[in-house]
């Protein structure tokens, strides 16, 4: 499985039960995919987020984040580094 980062940005502010709300009726999408949720971070001024999944391949992720009508910047595999 690969590290995949998803870049988003939303002209109207977004909540994090909003955020909630999507992944609650929509999150079987990623499920389809092979793609687990493993931790987002939205802006202060809720007009950014970026979230981290681990998938098969960035196009699992694009695909799925698709079909829930989740809005993407941009998707990229990425390698993890951990702390010293």
């Amino acid at each position: 499985m690969e590290h995949v980062v998803v870049e988003r940005s939303f002209t109207e502010p977004v909540q994090p039960g909003d955020v909630d709300k999507t992944m609650a009726r929509r999150g079987w999408c990623l499920d389809a995919h092979r793609v687990t949720f493993v931790q987002g971070f939205l802006s202060a001024d809720g007009r950014r987020m970026v979230c981290v999944y681990e998938a098969p391949d960035a196009e699992s992720v694009r695909i799925a984040n698709r079909e829930m009508g989740a809005p993407f910047d941009r998707v990229w595999t990425a390698a993890r580094i951990a702390p010293r």
